[in-house]
């Protein structure tokens, strides 16, 4: 054998060995290759749902998002509108604060006013108490005058009365003496002159009556004695009333008498009754009295 196919053998299994290492690589390598292939493929499946899934998630993201922010702008509205109410509500308020800061120094000057005034209405007061006291201190005399005074006026009233019937009895007696002494005297044909009086009688003394038709004096009737037909008036001269006045005594617009006023107090009149015989009724404790029917 040549040298030349020694070479070419050698060559030959050496290729050949390298060819069949190359073909066990490539067998081993084309193995691992697929495995690798239907890994990534799995890989990149997975991937893919998982970018499925990621889109979906995002899409509900996004919509949430969207729902989210459209509740949020709602919101923002919401909180914009109040804030403008509440804005609207302050100013108000301070307007209202301002007003009632003003009626509260308006009303501190009116305290402060009312309250000089109030002073000044105490000491007037107090004036016008000491000036009641000493008033009614006077009108407790001058009551007390009047009622010594009426009950003067009532006994001298009662005198009077007493001597009219002592001398209404009198004048009765003369009369039926006269009437015996003038049938005892016409036996013998004669008669009897007659008696002149050494003193002229008189009406009882009354005071001058006083037109009252343009005074409206009114009161009311506080006594009255209806055996010595005298009554006691309300008003007296510091009212207006004169001795000599007449009143008329009414009871619901009914008239009862009337009264001629005999003496004038300051707060009381005395006076006798009138025209008692002109109506059934008789006067009592208030009835009223006035100048004018």
């Amino acid at each position: 054998m040549s040298t030349l196919t020694k070479i070419l053998v050698v060559l030959l299994t050496v290729s050949s060995i390298f060819l069949c290492g190359l073909v066990a690589t490539y067998v081993a390598n084309a193995d691992n290759y697929r495995q690798r292939y239907e890994q990534a493929s799995q890989q990149l499946r997975a991937a893919r749902e998982n970018e499925r899934s990621a889109q979906e998630q995002l899409r509900e993201r996004t919509e949430q998002m969207n729902r989210e922010k459209a509740a949020l702008s709602d919101q923002i509205a919401t909180l914009n509108a109040g804030m403008s109410e509440l804005k609207t509500k302050l100013a108000n308020a301070e307007r209202e604060r301002d007003r009632q800061l003003d009626r509260a120094d308006k009303l501190a000057s009116d305290v402060d006013t009312l309250t000089d005034t109030n002073k000044k209405h105490q000491q007037l007061l107090a004036t016008y108490l000491s000036k009641l006291e000493t008033a009614e201190a006077n009108l407790t005399k001058e009551q007390s005058r009047h009622k010594e005074t009426s009950a003067t006026l009532v006994d001298k009233m009662a005198i009077i009365s007493s001597l009219e019937e002592a001398n209404r009895r009198l004048i009765e007696e003369r009369a039926e003496l006269q009437a015996k002494l003038d049938q005892f005297l016409r036996q013998y044909g004669r008669t009897v002159a007659p008696a002149e009086p050494v003193t002229p009688i008189t009406a009882k003394a009354r005071p001058a009556r006083v037109d009252t038709t343009k005074i409206g004096l009114r009161g009311q009737v506080t006594n009255v004695d209806l055996k010595y037909k005298m009554a006691t008036i309300s008003i007296g001269s510091t009212h207006g009333v004169q001795e000599g006045m007449k009143f008329h005594i009414v009871r619901n617009d009914q008239y009862i008498c009337d009264i001629l006023i005999l003496d004038a107090q300051p707060e009381a009149a005395v006076g006798a009754l009138e025209l008692m015989e002109v109506t059934k009724n008789q006067p009592k404790v208030g009835d009223l009295v006035r100048t004018n029917l």
